[in-house]
């Protein structure tokens, strides 16, 4: 199979969809593979390391989109890009259709067969290929909006960790998965009071373990986020449904329980965001205020730490493109349940259930969809 790795071009990304090493295994089992000019130097990734390791350097995107039968990439395609898209095509990347009706079209009309690494599920229904991003971002997360509680920035002017004889901040983390879980793990690491809120309680027994007590877990219910929302000054909204949009789990009207120049933080802005008020911005503008809050929603917040996210991702998507190109991909979605999971387009098809009732769309079955591809 011919695997082509174009470079990223929404706005302030950096990562790259393949390394080095991901060519070495592809082209060790017979496999081609063509990357464009330039595609990894966000990552410090240079051409002549993908040409050593057996990959040809394209000059340009439509070079690598048209030589391609697999493109691999880290991003949801941009327009341009889901131009270039052919009914013979596997686009193996991010796709996040929850939010985005348009692009969801744009994959169907195209024919391609498109599989999400935000659904690709292992035996125990966990996320193998989103868990190292929602781990960046979940450190990201603390980070950034520690940043943003400075006063230049807008923020309160508080320092997050305290000092001795001033207290700490409070940090409000609603989701306890992995993106939570990290983000914790930062705020706790910076000497900041943490309240982890989730809506499994077996999740919270796990968390006040892991994170040995050095959290207050709590009950994510309604009114127990009001209760705490006038104390805190950092908010992560760390909330995951499987492909489907996220909820929304603060409101308007409840930003005014807020302190003023309090900071926001939606992590889960690329699946909707899970606050009422929240919008996808971008590293080079990364914030807005509302009602007198911060808004931090970037929408790749890995792509600031290129180096760390792309071999992070690759490390993991790597044993899931060389299945594709060495079996097909009936083959290998096929053979895994977890991995047809991943499929959410094929033959002009919706094949996710999740985002097919979020846009009111119909959706044939996945395992359907595989006649579909051949």
């Amino acid at each position: 199979m011919k695997v082509g790795v174009p470079s990223e071009i929404k706005t302030d990304e950096y990562r790259v969809g393949m390394t080095p090493a991901g060519v070495r295994e592809l082209v060790e089992h017979g496999h081609e593979v063509v990357v464009q000019a330039g595609a990894g130097l966000g990552s410090a990734i240079e051409d002549a390391q993908y040409v050593a390791q057996g990959a040809a350097i394209l000059p340009d995107a439509d070079a690598v989109w048209a030589a391609a039968e697999m493109v691999v990439k880290v991003k949801e395609p941009q327009p341009i890009e889901v131009a270039r898209l052919r009914p013979e095509h596997t686009l193996f990347t991010y796709l996040h259709l929850a939010p985005d009706p348009e692009l969801t079209r744009g994959l169907m009309e195209s024919g391609a067969t498109c599989i999400a690494y935000e659904t690709v599920e292992d035996t125990r229904g966990r996320l193998p290929l989103l868990a190292p991003m929602s781990e960046v971002a979940g450190k990201i997360a603390t980070q950034a909006g520690a940043f943003m509680l400075e006063k230049p920035l807008g923020g309160r002017g508080l320092l997050l960790g305290g000092v001795p004889g001033v207290a700490a901040g409070k940090v409000m983390v609603i989701g306890g998965g992995v993106v939570g879980q990290n983000a914790a793990e930062v705020a706790i690491g910076m000497g900041a009071e943490t309240y982890v809120f989730d809506r499994s309680i077996d999740r919270l027994r796990e968390l006040a373990h892991v994170l040995n007590d050095r959290a207050s877990t709590v009950y994510a219910s309604t009114l127990a986020i009001e209760e705490l929302l006038p104390d805190v000054d950092l908010v992560i909204g760390a909330v995951l449904v499987h492909g489907a949009k996220a909820p929304h789990v603060i409101t308007r009207a409840q930003l005014g329980l807020m302190k003023r120049n309090a900071v926001l933080v939606d992590v889960s802005i690329d699946q909707g965001g899970c606050f009422e008020t929240s919008r996808a911005t971008t590293h080079t503008d990364p914030t807005y205020e509302v009602d007198g809050i911060t808004h931090y929603c970037v929408a790749n917040m890995p792509g600031a730490v290129p180096i760390t996210s792309t071999y992070a991702l690759t490390n993991a998507t790597m044993p899931f493109v060389v299945k594709l190109a060495d079996r097909g991909v009936s083959g290998a979605l096929g053979a895994d349940p977890g991995f047809l999971a991943g499929l959410n387009v094929a033959g002009g098809k919706l094949t996710y259930a999740p985002v097919a009732r979020d846009q009111g769309l119909p959706c044939i079955e996945p395992e359907g969809a595989l006649a579909l591809i051949g």
